[in-house]
Parts: C-alpha cells; sequence; structure tokens
C-alpha cells in the first residue's frame, strides 16, 4: 500500500506572521509562560482552553513507542521535559490543532460575515487553524479571490494564535463542492485565481455529468498538484466537501479524484456543516442536519440508495454506514480522510444582517453586516469551532504542518465537544502508529490497539458537559484494489468490539488486542452520547447499535454527538 505522505519531522517553517522558530507557540497555548505574563485576551483564551479541556490535560504527553509519534490528548500542548522523561524520551510530541476547513464569509453569495468576524469567533472557540472557503463562480474568479486576500492577512496579523489558510470552495465539474486550500505565500491568490477560472464546474459551465466534465475534475487536481511541484506554492490540498448531500459524487469520481493526486486529494466531510439546520421549529429551522434534505436528480449516481441523501448522526451516509463507501476505499488500502466542519454562511440565533445597500454581482461582496435584527432561528449554521471540530496531528505550530497533519491523516472529528483528546495507537512489540498510519509487522505478530481518552470536563457551547457513553472499535480487512471502481461497500468491515465508558470525567484507557495478525487490516474508532441508535444499514452482524437517520424536522444536533477517528493499518510480511 502505497501512503504518498510524509510526516514532516525534518520541518524548517517559520511562525505564520514572520520570524521565530517554527514550534514556537502562541503565549496562550505555551504553559512555560505565567498566565500573569499574558494579555487580558491571551488570558481569556487560556482560561477557555483550560475548561474546555483543550489545554493541559489529560494525556499532555502521551506516550510514544518507537519514536512513532504521538497523540496528545491537548489540542495544543508542548510536551514539557518532565512529562516527557516520565512517559517515553522518544515522544513524537504532536500538537492536536482544533479546525474547520469549510466557512464562507461576505465574499460568498450567500452569506454574509467579514473574514475578521469568522476568525474571531473561531478563535473564541478553541480553534487553531481554519480555512476561508468561498464559493467559485464567475463573480469570485473574476474579483473576489483577490478582494478577500487583504482581509485575511490583516486578520493574520490581528488574530496571531490562529492559522488562516486562504482556499476556495470548488465546484467540481461533474459533481460536488469541495474545500482547495493553498499555504500561504506570494503566489496564493494566483494560483486560486488561474485554477478557478480554468477547472470550477460553476465558471466552465461543466456542472452535468458527462465523461468530459469528470475529466476536467481531474485535470484541475492535476493542475494542483502541478503549482507544488513547480514549487509556485508550498502545499495545497483538496477535499470533498458532503459528498453524498446530492448523489452526485459517484464512487468511481471519488477514486478518480484521490488515485490521480493521492497527495493533493486525501479526503472528504465526514460530517457536513449546517448541523443546526436540524434544530426544531419554532426554536430552530425545522429542517434537516447538514440540509440533506434531497432526492435523486438526473445528474444523481443511480446507485444509491434513498437512504444517502440523509445524515446519520448527523454525519454523511459514506462515513456513518460500516461497510460501505469509505470503507470499501479503506480495504483497498487507500488512504482517504474524514474532517468534520462548520460550513458557516449564517449562525443561528445570530441578529446580524447583510450590509444594506450591498451590489454583490458589481463588487464580488456584500456591504459590511449590520447588528440589529432580532435572534434568527431560522439560520442553519454554528460559528466554526462552536459545535464541529477537526482535530490534526501537527508537528509544530505552522501552516505547514496542519497540512502535513491531514495528508497524513492524524485526525480525528468530534461534535459538540464530546471527548476533549484521543490517543489512539496500534502496538507491536517495541512499535506504535498513532492515525493514518501503517505498522508493519512479521506475519503471525501480536497487536493490539490501546486508546486513550481524555473525557469532556467543561461545558459546551450549549451549556452541558457531554458525556461519552460508548466506544466502538471498527476493523475490516484489507483485500486490495476493486475491479468496479463504482464499488461502495466491503464485505469484511464491522464492529469488532464496544466499550461501555461509565465515567463522566478525567480519562479513560482501552485495549483490544487484534490477535495475532496474518492479513492486512485496518482499524477505526467511533464514540457516541448513546442518546440515538439504529442497526446499521448492513445488519446487525456489521453494526449492531450505529448512528440512527436523521429526521428531518425533529434533528437536534445537541442531543446526538458522536466521534470518529481515521483509520491505522496492520501491514503483515
Amino acid at each position: 500500500m502505497s501512503h504518498g505522505h510524509t510526516h514532516g519531522h525534518g520541518h524548517h517553517h517559520h511562525h505564520h506572521h514572520g520570524s521565530g522558530d517554527a514550534s514556537s507557540l502562541p503565549p496562550a497555548l505555551d504553559m512555560s509562560v505565567p498566565d500573569e505574563a499574558l494579555t487580558p485576551s491571551q488570558l481569556s483564551r487560556r482560561s477557555m482552553l483550560r475548561r474546555t479541556g483543550l489545554l493541559g490535560a489529560g494525556l499532555a504527553a502521551g506516550s510514544v513507542l518507537g519514536g512513532a509519534g504521538q497523540a496528545a490528548a491537548a489540542e495544543s500542548t508542548s510536551v514539557t521535559a518532565a512529562s516527557a522523561s516520565s512517559r517515553s524520551e522518544r515522544s513524537g510530541g504532536y500538537l492536536w490543532l482544533a479546525g474547520d476547513h469549510h466557512i464562507h464569509t461576505q465574499y460568498s453569495s450567500d452569506a454574509k460575515y467579514r473574514v475578521i468576524d469568522h476568525v474571531r469567533q473561531a478563535n473564541a472557540h478553541g480553534l487553531d487553524w481554519m480555512v476561508i472557503t468561498d464559493h467559485g463562480s464567475e463573480t469570485h474568479a473574476k474579483i473576489g479571490v483577490e478582494k478577500v486576500n487583504p482581509d485575511i492577512v490583516a486578520a493574520r496579523d490581528q488574530i496571531d494564535d490562529t492559522l488562516v489558510f486562504q482556499g476556495l470552495e470548488w465546484n467540481i465539474p461533474a459533481a460536488e463542492h469541495g474545500t482547495v486550500f493553498v499555504h500561504p505565500g506570494r503566489n496564493e491568490v494566483a494560483v486560486l485565481k488561474e485554477f478557478e477560472n480554468s477547472f470550477d464546474g460553476s465558471v466552465k459551465k461543466a456542472t452535468s455529468n458527462t465523461p468530459a466534465n469528470e475529466a476536467l475534475a481531474i485535470a484541475g487536481v492535476n493542475f494542483l498538484a502541478e503549482q507544488v511541484q513547480r514549487r509556485r506554492v508550498k502545499d495545497i490540498l483538496f477535499l470533498a466537501n458532503h459528498p453524498a448531500r446530492k448523489g452526485i459524487d459517484s464512487p468511481h469520481e471519488i477514486r478518480g479524484w484521490r488515485d490521480a493526486q493521492p497527495t493533493i486529494a486525501v479526503g472528504m466531510e465526514g460530517a457536513p456543516g449546517h448541523q443546526a439546520a436540524g434544530l426544531p421549529a419554532p426554536n430552530g429551522p425545522g429542517g434537516a442536519r447538514g440540509i440533506y434534505d434531497n432526492s435523486p436528480g438526473a445528474d444523481s449516481y443511480p446507485g444509491y440508495p434513498l437512504e444517502s441523501y440523509r445524515t446519520w448522526g448527523g454525519f454523511d451516509w459514506m462515513t456513518a454506514t460500516v461497510g460501505g463507501l469509505w470503507d470499501s476505499l479503506l480495504a483497498e488500502g487507500k488512504p482517504w480522510w474524514i474532517t468534520a466542519n462548520s460550513d458557516s454562511h449564517n449562525v443561528y440565533a445570530d441578529t446580524a444582517v447583510r450590509g444594506p445597500n450591498s451590489d454583490f454581482n458589481a463588487n464580488g461582496r456584500y456591504n459590511d453586516p449590520v447588528y440589529g435584527g432580532g435572534l434568527n432561528l431560522t439560520d442553519t449554521d454554528f460559528w466554526p469551532g462552536q459545535y464541529s471540530r477537526t482535530h490534526v496531528g501537527a508537528a509544530s505550530f505552522s501552516y505547514k504542518a496542519v497540512m502535513d497533519g491531514i495528508r497524513a491523516g492524524r485526525v480525528w472529528v468530534d461534535h459538540g465537544g464530546l471527548i476533549s483528546g484521543l490517543n489512539a495507537q496500534l502496538r507491536s512489540g517495541g512499535r506504535a502508529i498513532t492515525l493514518g498510519d501503517a505498522l508493519h509487522v512479521r506475519r503471525g505478530s501480536q497487536v493490539d490497539l490501546v486508546v486513550e481518552i481524555s473525557l469532556a470536563n467543561g461545558p459546551n457551547w450549549a451549556q452541558f458537559v457531554p458525556k461519552l457513553a460508548r466506544v466502538d472499535v471498527i476493523q475490516g480487512a484489507v483485500t486490495g484494489p476493486v475491479s468496479d471502481k463504482d464499488t461502495f461497500t466491503t464485505p469484511d468491515t464491522k464492529v469488532v468490539k464496544s466499550f461501555e465508558v461509565n465515567k463522566s470525567t478525567g480519562s479513560v484507557r482501552l485495549t483490544y488486542s487484534l490477535g495475532r495478525v496474518d492479513k492486512p487490516v485496518y482499524v477505526r474508532l467511533r464514540g457516541t452520547d448513546g442518546n440515538r441508535g439504529a442497526v446499521g444499514l448492513r445488519g446487525a452482524a456489521v453494526d449492531p447499535a450505529g448512528p440512527a437517520m436523521d429526521v428531518i424536522g425533529d434533528g437536534d444536533p445537541w442531543k446526538d454527538l458522536w466521534f470518529y477517528s481515521n483509520p491505522m493499518w496492520v501491514l503483515p510480511a
């Protein structure tokens, strides 16, 4: 199996606002800086992170064997000498940085907020990185992609402990939307602008499901890879957004993007944004979580079942179905990672309205929002970090390290602050690997899964402390490439172990023996608050208590919380 990724330990990155050591942390995150040395805003951020269990708690220096790298519980924690020596001197020391790669501003025709509004909110809700992804369109391609850049640059300077990437939401030819984002640098605007003008489905009138349009999408992915190869930009990533929403991302298209450029096309949203849409009326929009309320259309892949057009515990059907489309890729041995994001356009219970006298078509933006409308209880979104979080294991606090961590699959996601930290490892003998990696062992070697979870130890935005009820271990056989590129099931993946969690504070340690492994396998994790469940779509023998299909009009996202991890492989030889 070719992973096509590196772990980025030989980095020589600079701190995002100029000088400084690549591994230097913002003061609020650096526990060697005492509270009294912080500014009021830095102290406020540190207090928030402490309260929500994201700083200096639990597994601050999770043990690491064989120098494979650690999964610390704290979102952002420097490994102190004392804690490192008490665990393992060969700790990889990953920072687990929470973020969101799908956010819209006043430069999107269906949104309204300023860049700085989103950055301040993301920072206040504990995010360490974020991507501004305004919609690809003729107007955006012509003027928006350039106009938003000074706002992003200014926000980077103003909020120096949240990394702010520039990207866009690509209308993938013949398919759905996707996040494309670049490492900051002098060509970030030029590359995005050329890409959008040349390969956006809306700009190129290439949205219909035709072979020519599918080929244009592949050409777009190849163009992105070329920009990195030519060193026009340091790095680029592409992730498919809300992939099952309209049924138009066929299995062969997903495989096609990934196979064309596996270091660029690296994954998909495991859970879409717009989670507040499910809040019941009259105090909410009374719609569908994720705005997943569609039916098959002319361009939909005809093989998908009707259930695929709904979310399941807030997660996309491709991810939520054990033995489904995601697992069919993993069973091929193909790294393909999941994320969770806000897709924030218009925030539930906010009072802002679009700036008056706006002319979006002429200016490529709406005027700055103004406050004074009543509480808008029909808006469908949360602020970045308010509900959905994508946690990335990064070697340092830097743009490059976040991108490296995503590419490597060192990623887990959660809703509603269900847990504070996750340290998952596969171990054999004296070696261990963490999320996204592959453990190479001799055939017949004993392999164990060791999971440490830092439980929620503070209230989430909805003002309750979530309680983790159960953790599931999902295991599948790696059976190699499929002959039919439209395959979206795999027969040898199932829930192999469920752990009931009988604690509400602190941390839990779970171990599961894979036994003596003589064939390639992968494992992934899932956890729930236990409020809603159902037998999985592929039957009780595969998934006896998975997420339930969300009900349109009655999908309170706070009453159905899950976390998911990306997979780890065992490859015996």
